[in-house]
């Protein structure tokens, strides 16, 4: 697969053109932001977790019936996805109060909700990502009633799973947001699954401790970002690869003799 010039850069990620018009590459990045970029650092290993962990989830998720974006991973950093057409929402799934939902309407952090709450933002930085209703969906045309029912039903089915998922590792899945788009699939628009799902996109908090293994380190200035982010992909199992770099050998020095000339 021959990589192209950039297609565009985002806060996390980068873009790449293929030799294949239907597929692009996605770069990792270490770039850590909050605060609608406001607050930023780069953070070295970052880009390579949230790598390894979406490509878990995304691969466990497409055997479950949720189609998405990711074809295979190319390296530590990179993955060969399809190109989509994204829609411009973000599509947040909450399981337990906490963050934005708190402040804005003045629930204890932590409450437990008694059924997943969904919400939708405007993918729009300049703006700082407002919250919208549906309806803003349907009068401004981002996407159709059918299309948002259809995703409706897809974040219920990836909370479902992922709740199990975590669970199983003593993780509890906050909260999560995700981002879908219009795959050209026979001449037809196609629904998948787009961007990534790492701890850059969700809420993990230990369950027993309720440590938080994921960007809230960042956010919240609590430190050992990296530490949280390789205890969640060691409890996924996931394996680490090896740099496949072979250590020069020295020979080890000697004196030179030269024959005397006469």
């Amino acid at each position: 697969m021959k990589k192209g010039k950039k297609l565009y850069e985002g806060k996390a990620k980068v873009i790449f053109a293929t030799n294949k018009k239907d597929l692009v590459i996605q770069h990792f990045k270490d770039d850590a932001t909050a605060f609608n970029n406001k607050k930023k650092a780069k953070i070295n290993g970052k880009g390579v977790l949230n790598n390894r962990i979406s490509e878990h989830i995304l691969l466990n998720l497409s055997q479950i019936g949720i189609k998405n974006h990711f074809v295979k991973r190319l390296n530590m950093r990179e993955q060969l996805v399809k190109l989509v057409d994204i829609i411009p929402i973000e599509f947040i799934v909450r399981n337990i109060a906490t963050g934005s939902l708190t402040k804005r309407l003045g629930i204890e952090d932590g409450t437990v909700l008694d059924e997943p709450l969904l919400e939708y933002c405007l993918k729009d930085d300049k703006l700082g990502d407002p919250l919208i209703a549906k309806e803003h969906i349907y009068v401004f045309k981002w996407a159709t009633k059918k299309e948002i029912d259809k995703i409706e039903k897809y974040l219920l089915r990836i909370n479902d799973f992922m709740i199990g998922m975590f669970r199983g590792i003593n993780i509890k899945l906050v909260d999560f947001k995700v981002e879908f788009g219009r795959y050209k699939n026979n001449g037809k628009n196609e629904i998948i699954l787009a961007d990534e799902i790492s701890p850059d996109t969700c809420r993990l908090w230990d369950a027993k401790s309720e440590k938080k293994l994921d960007k809230d380190r960042f956010r919240n200035n609590l430190g050992n970002l990296i530490e949280a982010y390789q205890d969640v992909a060691r409890r996924l199992g996931i394996l680490y690869e090896q740099a496949n770099i072979t250590p020069i050998k020295y020979m080890k020095p000697h004196s030179l003799k030269f024959k005397k000339t006469k």
